[in-house]
């Protein structure tokens, strides 16, 4: 028997660690560093995800970047072991076996929460079957409803065969996982099918189901035509989802969360107000994300904060007192962060960058609506910056989906500013984005860039990882920056923060704001007076890293959604 738990947290994508290939970005590594609060905590979870044998997709750039995708290879023995639990779902008319894999993330006290991985490769499937869980997001329609119907109804059974009864809350991190509620529905009516349905046997389901949606952008919203879900549901399970009027011509998995859970959030203040307005007339709160202290802060960060902040690891809120830490100690814990990047980005994509430049980072998804070559609009300027104002180095990182030509497309853009720009300003794209090369350009850069189109941007993470290392921002007054940013104080703003939706010129005009800002602001502060630049990152630890945290996220699930 194992240890009673009253919380399970489904995901589609958990990042445990860069070596452990079962995330593409920041869903899942938000994932992992919450299951990494809720062992801080002792909160009595288990985590449940799929085991994606051949992970997201190896990023491959050529000269001009043009990006291909190749499988990952990982060998799961070397970090998971295999646990001799099965369970099986039915899926395309056929009974798939499904076994369990399992990793404990320990907490700073020792308290594990284990995390169990679903795997369909076993002999007894075929080999259809055997493929399922084999791609993060790859696939058609079928693959992926195949996989959402793993994650759901086959967790909630792999979880009952590992003895896992005392569950109280079913939390699910995106719509991805909520046919589960279909399995929590089946165990109440046993064999009584849809027809025992009745308000009291809903909102039981509803009372044990928490939900958490991630975006505003109509792709992170699953949704399945009729014809997609009668060929890989069971018939009870749709007739279920009929009866529960959750299967009008298509099955929106967004919505089947969204309509039996009893607390939905967004992940950020301004998100949790668009998602009222997109999902009216359900009510949504807001709890905004956090990152896991301890796994982010770079080495010399860590030295420097166990000298003067002790309690920093138990007690987030403590890196409040940052802004008591020498200048000239920031600085030199900083610049060691910055030697060890240049360093790693001159060897592995043949550049000459300089420790001593400005060094700027933008890291994430490639993807339209993210703006990443807006940097690059008025090449020109930079020129001219750069010559008069102060030397510029720029390091970009993130894969784009491999069906998103958009996104490819902004990364050849990025590639043709770098050849433009050669003799002048030095450019990186470094390809592979993990939670390893993520450690390093948050805590090694001088500045931290977003461009989102608000107000697609629902909270954003990165930005915090930089903050925890003294590294500012400059971005769009969207996601968590709308709550994080002090102008002049933790970093600086593009855009107003009264916008709730880009309008035709936006673009333009915060390309034009971005340049001024590095003119008039930011370069002036790092090159003529470095003490009130580095006040700048003490203020980004002390006021944004206390705050933005996953103790604080996690302890809001407490108190909101699991206990509330």
């Amino acid at each position: 028997m194992n240890e009673p738990r009253k919380i399970a947290y489904f995901s589609m994508e958990l990042g445990i660690c860069a070596d452990i290939r079962t995330y593409s970005g920041g869903l899942g590594v938000l994932a992992g560093d919450t299951v990494r609060a809720a062992a801080d905590l002792k909160v009595p979870m288990v985590a449940v995800c799929l085991l994606h044998r051949k992970g997201y997709c190896n990023q491959v750039l050529d000269a001009e970047g043009n990006q291909t995708e190749e499988p990952v290879d990982w060998v799961i023995e070397d970090f998971l072991e295999e646990l001799p639990a099965r369970a099986s779902v039915e899926i395309e008319g056929s009974e798939v076996r499904i076994r369990p894999w399992v990793r404990d993330v320990v907490g700073h006290s020792g308290f594990r929460i284990p995390v169990i991985f679903l795997d369909t490769d076993l002999p007894e499937n075929d080999d259809t079957h055997q493929g399922l869980i084999h791609h993060l997001y790859g696939g058609d329609l079928r693959y992926r409803l195949c996989q959402e119907t793993i994650l759901g109804i086959g967790g909630v059974r792999m979880l009952r065969e590992l003895d896992y009864d005392d569950i109280e809350r079913f939390h699910m991190n995106e719509g991805h996982a909520s046919l589960l509620t279909c399995e929590l529905f089946r165990e109440r009516l046993r064999d009584s099918g849809p027809e025992g349905l009745d308000d009291e046997t809903i909102e039981a389901v509803r009372r044990q189901c928490v939900f958490t949606t991630h975006t505003p952008v109509p792709a992170g919203h699953d949704k399945f035509p009729l014809d997609v879900v009668q060929g890989v549901l069971s018939e009870r399970n749709t007739d279920m989802l009929e009866a529960l009027s959750c299967l009008d011509g298509s099955l929106n998995m967004t919505y089947l969360a969204l309509h039996l859970s009893h607390y939905v959030n967004g992940v950020a203040k301004r998100h949790g107000e668009i998602s009222s307005l997109l999902f009216a007339p359900y009510a949504i709160d807001s709890i905004t994300n956090g990152v896991h202290a301890r796994t982010w802060v770079s080495p010399p960060f860590q030295d420097l904060l166990d000298q003067h902040i002790p309690t920093w690891r138990d007690d987030s809120y403590s890196l409040r007192n940052a802004v008591s830490i020498p200048n000239h100690e920031v600085w030199e814990a900083h610049d060691w962060a910055k030697q060890h990047l240049i360093h790693y980005v001159n060897r592995m994509a043949d550049a000459a960058m300089d420790p001593g430049v400005f060094t700027i980072g933008f890291a994430r998804r490639s993807a339209t609506y993210k703006r990443g070559d807006m940097l690059f609009d008025d090449l020109d300027r930079l020129r001219r910056i750069h010559d008069n104002v102060g030397r510029i180095q720029i390091i970009y990182a993130g894969k784009a989906h491999p069906q998103d030509d958009g996104g490819k497309e902004i990364i050849r853009s990025i590639f043709r500013a770098r050849a433009a720009l050669k003799d002048k300003i030095e450019v990186a794209y470094l390809a592979n984005y993990d939670i390893d090369l993520c450690k390093m350009m948050t805590s090694g850069v001088d500045l931290w860039l977003n461009t989102p189109e608000p107000p697609l941007e629902a909270s954003g993470t990165s930005g915090m990882k930089a903050a925890l290392n003294g590294v500012p921002s400059l971005s769009v007054l969207d996601g968590w920056w709308l709550e994080g940013w002090i102008e002049g104080t933790t970093g600086w703003c593009i855009g107003r923060a009264e916008r709730t939706s880009a309008e035709p010129g936006d673009r333009e005009k915060d390309a034009e704001m971005l340049y001024d800002k590095l003119e008039f602001l930011i370069l002036p502060l790092f090159y003529q007076d470095r003490d009130r630049f580095v006040d700048i990152m003490r203020h980004c630890i002390a006021l944004n890293g206390s705050f933005f945290n996953t103790q604080r996220m996690m302890a809001q699930y407490v108190l909101k959604a699991y206990f509330g």
